[in-house]
């Protein structure tokens, strides 16, 4: 039997999850930040230098993490670089269960990417033998119920996709849409501003559009009390924070409190 996916579970069941966006390469770091407590952790490798070996790695760091009392364990959510069935299909043999994919612009672009998760006759993924998501081929019952365990998030990121929102969102197989505020803004002429208020408000109508299509909405934000506004806007999938931010923020506080003199006051604010 595949492994149970508890976080499509409770994204079914309407249970807010709340999550970490980690984009430093490195299966130590993710066994480190997984054992945190949160619901999920995003791997990254859109906008890092990961690839599948290294992802691997990723997935057994995660796997492997000790989680804090009281917590369940934390689900791994892979991005692969880009919506494309050849990458989805490696991902997927190498254990991801949980997808993000990026720039799904429509609702043709987003049927694709459910045939990518699904063998034939409803899809196209290709026929693995001993894989690591089989359990090395020990899983009979894989190939017959895997989909079911498959969980699949699509990004809304462009001017574009926002218009086809409702149609990407009533997808079958499509389980929750994540709204991408950075190249969002972008799109939408707010380049490096995603906080902005017209921005905000668009966002917040994103989210409660995702929801009344019945699929769970998802967002990155790292302010707490934005975080608390798109729980009570709908969102299901929430990450509050990203690993390397976390480093750059104490790394820097650490050097300007010994070593002030040394700080570029002028230096340009991240867009997270």
């Amino acid at each position: 039997m595949p492994t149970p996916n508890l976080f499509k579970r409770a994204l079914k069941a309407g249970q807010p999850q709340i999550g970490l966006w980690s984009t430093l390469p490195s299966p130590y770091v993710s066994e480190l930040v997984a054992g945190s407590g949160f619901d999920w952790l995003l791997l990254d490798t859109e906008h890092t230098p990961t690839d599948v070996p290294q992802m691997v790695q990723q997935l057994q760091g995660v796997a492997a993490a000790q989680v804090r009392a009281g917590c369940a364990p934390t689900q791994a959510v892979v991005r692969p670089a880009w919506n494309d069935k050849v990458l989805i299909k490696r991902y997927l043999d190498i254990g991801a269960q949980t997808l993000l994919l990026p720039f799904v612009q429509n609702a043709d672009e987003a049927r694709a990417a459910v045939d990518a998760v699904r063998y034939a006759p409803q899809g196209v993924r290709g026929m693995g033998g001993s894989m690591r998501a089989s359990n090395f081929g020990r899983d009979s019952e894989y190939v017959a119920k895997a989909a079911h365990e498959i969980c699949l998030l699509v990004q809304v990121e462009t001017r574009d996709a926002l218009v086809n929102l409702e149609e990407i969102a009533s997808v079958e197989g499509v389980d929750g849409v994540f709204i991408g505020p950075a190249d969002l803004s972008a799109s939408l002429g707010y380049a490096g501003h995603s906080t902005h208020p017209d921005m905000t408000a668009i966002i917040d109508d994103a989210l409660h559009r995702v929801r009344s299509c019945g699929k769970a909405p998802g967002i990155l934000v790292t302010s707490p009390e934005r975080v608390q506004s798109c729980l009570h806007q709908g969102a299901l999938f929430v990450a509050v924070g990203m690993d390397m931010l976390l480093l750059r923020s104490g790394a820097d506080a650490l050097a300007a409190r010994f070593k002030p003199s040394q700080i570029n006051a002028g230096a340009s604010a991240s867009m997270y």
